[in-house]
């Protein structure tokens, strides 16, 4: 068995939707939408059922936003921030879409018709597009909140336009490869040495000639007591026997 990237992006996504800060954010929003009443709710509904639709909406379309964002979020690294924030807000807008037509089916036994659908529409894809831009915003300032405690110095090595997140290391002759979501680069240097520059990335050396970074891994397979590590760049980065007991605590592996 596999631990495939979908797999550690739900993990990543439960753990999220776990987190108590999380809760406490979906049921003070959920509340403040229940006494206030959009969207006419406050005519349709009286306090406490409008109070529970709005629990419910606010925690499912949360949900379906931060999946998305999940699952959608490393096959995306590779892409400038703007193509990653399109496409997850589309993705996001079309999730939303179902959860509030679902809702809304089963709560008024309604779907939009012609003419209210563009309005529909447009508040949906607006909702899609506000959590978009929270999630994507939350990311780009975490990310260099964490370099400046220990910076990939081993990023300065490499021209402006193939610096991005790290994804591998390996050895060719007298060079280490450096590999990153943007591109690679050769540079001369000992193995050791580089991946002394790697900072705060999570990851390990899993063979004598390769280093890779857990994030980057896209799915983890087993050739006998050894095993490959398949990147989201489509490199294959092999594991020695030694090594294999990395790539199981990191969770890679059952």
């Amino acid at each position: 068995m596999s631990d495939s990237y979908p797999q550690s992006a739900l993990r990543e996504w439960r753990a999220h939707m776990g987190h108590p800060a999380t809760l406490v954010a979906i049921l003070g929003v959920g509340l403040v939408l229940g006494v206030a009443g959009p969207f006419g709710t406050d005519v349709r509904l009286t306090l406490l059922p409008r109070i529970a639709y709005w629990l419910i909406t606010v925690l499912l379309t949360y949900s379906a936003g931060t999946l998305c964002d999940a699952l959608l979020k490393r096959p995306l690294a590779r892409f400038d921030f703007w193509v990653h924030l399109a496409v997850t807000a589309l993705a996001t807008g079309v999730a939303i879409l179902l959860v509030l037509l679902v809702v809304n089916y089963i709560v008024y036994g309604w779907l939009p018709d012609r003419d209210s659908l563009p309005a529909f529409l447009g508040t949906n894809f607006a909702i899609a597009i506000i959590v978009s831009v929270l999630l994507a915003t939350v990311h780009r300032q975490s990310t260099p909140a964490e370099a400046i405690s220990n910076p990939v110095r081993i990023l300065d090595r490499l021209p402006l336009d193939k610096r991005g997140p790290l994804v591998a290391l390996s050895v060719e002759d007298h060079y280490v490869r450096v590999q990153t979501t943007h591109a690679e680069d050769l540079i001369l240097m000992r193995l050791s040495d580089a991946i002394a520059e790697v900072g705060d990335t999570k990851g390990a050396q899993v063979h004598r000639s390769h280093w890779a970074a857990f994030e980057h891994v896209t799915t983890a397979r087993r050739e006998g007591d050894r095993a490959i590590l398949t990147m989201n760049t489509g490199t294959d980065i092999p594991v020695s026997r030694a090594n294999v007991a990395k790539i199981k605590e990191a969770g890679l592996l059952p």
